[in-house]
């Protein structure tokens, strides 16, 4: 467990900034303008911008604290640091809290790897440092309440995990317990039903379909609803392109008609 605090902390303490307070920009209403401006280059692209992606973002099953929590993901897993800025202030006008967002990235680390989450701390931090966001307003390393643990539940899914996988990975489930079940998805900094919507919409993002099954699963427990898990998949195809959201389609579908 020592390792797992040194690796938490290191993640977490790499997003503490400090800085006087600045004013909160007011809440937009439309889609951010990409970094470079699409228009001179690829007017049709910067013409769906306008027409398309604004519909989008304003339908109703999920909400707009919502789709930038799924969006940071998404560009996050992918590694995609030119819009993730952008994203970023919107997603903390649309009420993403700074603890939130460093929680999103700390969890990322483990589920779309940690120099992914390097990327993000770089373009997160002049943000932060920027509206003021002080090491007081950041999730602690060891938080004084962590989720409960549900250990029968758990030790099922660890029995399981031996029994398929012992011989050939027996650090990487040891490991899969201590640290990411028994301690990163027991911060409170991020609520579980958000938790689980990042690592649903990285795994999307990234094509790791084999990974949706349990991990869908686990966000319809932790209270994503079906049409709101039906939604990301909408939302995401913009973000990540087509594909691999028609690869996670069928998945999706089959997770959804079993419950």
């Amino acid at each position: 467990m020592n390792r797992a605090r040194a690796f938490l902390t290191t993640a977490v303490a790499a997003l503490v900034v400090t800085g006087t307070a600045a004013c909160t920009s007011a809440k937009e209403t439309t889609v951010p303008p990409s970094p470079t401006d699409p228009s001179a280059v690829a007017p049709v692209l910067a013409h769906y911008d306008r027409a398309v992606l604004d519909q989008v973002w304003a339908r109703p099953d999920l909400s707009p604290r919502d789709r930038s929590l799924i969006t940071v993901a998404a560009l996050i897993a992918r590694n995609q640091t030119a819009p993730l800025g952008a994203q970023l202030e919107r997603a903390l006008d649309h009420g993403l809290s700074p603890a939130e967002i460093s929680e999103t990235i700390t969890h990322l680390a483990f589920y779309a790897g940690r120099g992914n989450a390097d990327g993000a701390v770089a373009v997160t931090a002049p943000i932060f440092q920027r509206r003021g966001v002080t090491a007081a307003e950041l999730p602690p390393v060891t938080p004084e309440n962590p989720l409960p643990l549900d250990l029968d539940a758990d030790d099922a899914r660890a029995a399981g995990v031996e029994r398929d996988y012992g011989a050939v990975g027996a650090g990487v489930g040891q490991y899969t317990t201590d640290v990411l079940f028994r301690d990163l998805w027991l911060r409170p900094g991020l609520a579980p039903r958000d938790r689980s919507l990042v690592t649903v919409a990285a795994l999307i993002a990234t094509g790791q379909t084999a990974q949706i099954t349990y991990h869908l699963g686990r966000a319809l427990d932790n209270g994503l609803t079906a049409a709101q898990a039906a939604e990301t998949l909408t939302h995401l195809a913009f973000y990540t392109g087509w594909p691999p959201v028609f690869s996670a389609l069928p998945v999706v579908r089959d997770v959804l008609a079993n419950r």
